[in-house]
């Protein structure tokens, strides 16, 4: 997810929600990271992907309305 660096810093320094789920999504995306790197994953290990993944997603989607509040509206 590309977000313009300005309007990053923006929104985490107003938002507290924003930036916690900011924190949370990058913690999950490196973690789906290491368990991509290895060669072969237990059932475990595949098992917490996916829910690694949902969550990721779960928190993508709220941080993208949270996004919306602040972009100008059309005229």
């Amino acid at each position: 997810m590309e977000i313009d660096p300005i309007l990053l810093e923006k929104i985490q320094g107003e938002n507290h929600e924003f930036k916690n789920l900011y924190r949370e999504h990058t913690a999950l995306k490196n973690r789906v990271e290491e368990l991509n790197n290895l060669k072969f994953l237990s059932t475990e290990q595949e098992l917490e992907k996916k829910t690694i993944q949902k969550q990721k997603l779960k928190s993508k989607d709220r941080m993208i309305q949270i996004l919306e509040e602040y972009q100008p509206s059309p005229k």
